[in-house]
C-alpha cells in the first residue's frame, strides 16, 4: 500500500491554539504522550473549531489499546463490543478515547471477521496506525488530527480543502462506505442539515439502496441516531429533506411525508433547543405516530368503547413502529399518555379540569394539543380555552369553571297522560319509559 503524506499546517496558517481545547481533553492527550503513545484530537471537534463552531465534545484518538488507555486512568472504562473504546470521566464530563483502527484486511484470519456477507461491519476493533485510521473514518471533513501540543494539524484525505468548500464527502468509494455501515447515511443527512454542507452527489444517489440497508442494523442503534437527528437543532431542515425520500419510509412509513403537524413540532422542537431548553424524543415520536394512531383508533371505534379503542390503537402503533426502532419504555410510556390525554383535552369537563393541570404530562399534552390546532384539526377551541385558563388566578379558574358549567337547560318534556287498559286499577301505566342516563365520564 503506497504511504500517505499528511497536509500539515501549523498555528500560524489554522488559527487554532491549545488553549481554545477542552481542558480534560488536553489532559488526556498529555498523560498518553507521557506515557510514549501517540494521540490527537480527532473528528468532529477539530471540524467545528475550525468553522469557528463550540464543539459538543472532544474526542481523543491513540494507538495506545483500549485496555492500556484503560490503565493510564482511573477514572476509565471500556465500552462497547461491536466498537470498543474507552470513556475517561472527569467528574460528570466524558473525554471519549479510540484506539487508532485500519480497514477491512480479506484475509484476515476467519475469527477476526469483521465484516458481514454483505459488506456491513459487523466489528472494527482491528488496531492500526495513524494513516490507517485516517482512510476507514468516514467522512473527510471528520478525519482532520490535532495535536494540541505541537499546535498542528494532520490531514490525509482533503479533509481541510472539502471543509473551505464547504462540501461534505465519503472517503474512498461512497456505495462501498455505506455498505459498510448505512447508518452513515442518517449522520450524512444530519451534517448537511447542521452545517449547511453541500453532499456530494453520489451520497445523495445512494439514498434509495441504502435506505434498504437500514432493515439490516439493530433496533436500539436506530434510535440513538433517530434521537440524533431529531435533537441536533435542525430537524425541520432534516425532516423537510428526508420526508420525500425512502430514508422517511424506512424509518418512520406510516408518517405522512407532508403532514404539517411534524414540521410545525419540529420548528418548535429547534427553537427550543436554540433556548437551551429540555427536549424530549417522545414528543417527536407522538407526532410522528399521530397519523398512524388516529386511524387506528377511529377504524376500532366501531366495536370498542373510545378508550379501550384508543389503547389498543396505541398499543398496536407503537409496537409496528418498534420493529424498526426501539422505543424504550419510558419514552413509549410518553407517547401513550400524551395521545391519552388529548381527548380529556379536547372535551372539557367542569369536575375534572382543575385536576388536570396537575397531570405530569400535562403540559406536553397541551403543547401537542395547540400544536394540532395550528395545524388544522378542529381542536383551536380547546387549545385557546386552556391557553386561558393557565393565565389565570384561582378565582379566575374558578370562574371559568363556572362558566362552562352553565350548559342551556334542556326544553321541559311534555309529561305523557298515563292511559288506564280497560279493567286496569287506576294508576297503572300501559307503558312507562325506563333506562340510564349515559355515562359520560
Amino acid at each position: 500500500m503506497t504511504p500517505i503524506t499528511a497536509q500539515r499546517l501549523n498555528a500560524n496558517e489554522h488559527g487554532l491554539r491549545h488553549e481554545e481545547v477542552d481542558s480534560n481533553a488536553l489532559d488526556v492527550v498529555e498523560q498518553l504522550r507521557a506515557h510514549g503513545y501517540e494521540a490527537y484530537l480527532v473528528g468532529g471537534c477539530v471540524r467545528d473549531l475550525l468553522l469557528g463552531l463550540d464543539p459538543k465534545d472532544f474526542d481523543v484518538a491513540t494507538n495506545a489499546t483500549p485496555e492500556e488507555v484503560k490503565d493510564l486512568f482511573r477514572r476509565a472504562r471500556l465500552i462497547g463490543r461491536r466498537f470498543r473504546i474507552v470513556h475517561v470521566r472527569y467528574g460528570r464530563h466524558i473525554i471519549e478515547v479510540s484506539t487508532f483502527r485500519k480497514a477491512h484486511v480479506a484475509d484476515e484470519d476467519e475469527d477476526e471477521r469483521h465484516h458481514a456477507d454483505s459488506g456491513l461491519i459487523l466489528r472494527d476493533n482491528v488496531w492500526g496506525t495513524l494513516e490507517d485510521d485516517a482512510t476507514r473514518r468516514d467522512f473527510t471533513i471528520n478525519a482532520l488530527y490535532y495535536d494540541p501540543l505541537r499546535e498542528e494539524i494532520l490531514d490525509f484525505v482533503g479533509g481541510l480543502d472539502d471543509l473551505e468548500h464547504r462540501r461534505l464527502r465519503f472517503i474512498g468509494d461512497t456505495r462501498v462506505r455505506l455498505r459498510e455501515d448505512p447508518v452513515r447515511i442518517l449522520r450524512a443527512v444530519r451534517f448537511h442539515a447542521k452545517l449547511g454542507f453541500e453532499l456530494d452527489p453520489g451520497i445523495v444517489a445512494a439514498i434509495p439502496e441504502c435506505a434498504e440497508h437500514l432493515a439490516a442494523i439493530p433496533p436500539a442503534r436506530l434510535f440513538d441516531e433517530v434521537c440524533k437527528l431529531f435533537t441536533c437543532g435542525r430537524s425541520a431542515e432534516i425532516w423537510s429533506y428526508m420526508a420525500p425520500t425512502p430514508l422517511r419510509h424506512a424509518l418512520f412509513p406510516c408518517a405522512p411525508p407532508d403532514d404539517p403537524l411534524a414540521l410545525r413540532a419540529m420548528s418548535n422542537t429547534d427553537a427550543r433547543i436554540a433556548a437551551d431548553k429540555p427536549v424530549t424524543p417522545g414528543f417527536i415520536l407522538a407526532v410522528l405516530l399521530w397519523r398512524d394512531f388516529q386511524a387506528r383508533t377511529a377504524a376500532l371505534g366501531e366495536h370498542h368503547r373510545p378508550a379501550e379503542a384508543r389503547a389498543i390503537a396505541a398499543a398496536d402503533t407503537l409496537a409496528e413502529e418498534q420493529e424498526i426502532i426501539t422505543i424504550p419504555r419510558r419514552f413509549s410510556q410518553f407517547v401513550r399518555e400524551v395521545w391519552a390525554l388529548q381527548g380529556r383535552l379536547e372535551h372539557i369537563r367542569p369536575k375534572t379540569a382543575a385536576a388536570l393541570l396537575e397531570q405530569p404530562r400535562f403540559r406536553a399534552a397541551y403543547d401537542f394539543l395547540v400544536l394540532r390546532g395550528e395545524t388544522g384539526e378542529p381542536v383551536a377551541e380547546a387549545a385557546d380555552w386552556w391557553t386561558a385558563f393557565q393565565e389565570q388566578d384561582q378565582a379566575g379558574r374558578e370562574d371559568m369553571i363556572r362558566t362552562l358549567g352553565k350548559a342551556p337547560a334542556a326544553p321541559a318534556k311534555r309529561k305523557r297522560r298515563r292511559r288506564r287498559r280497560a279493567g286496569a286499577p287506576a294508576g297503572t301505566a300501559v307503558g312507562a319509559a325506563t333506562g340510564n342516563a349515559e355515562d359520560q365520564g
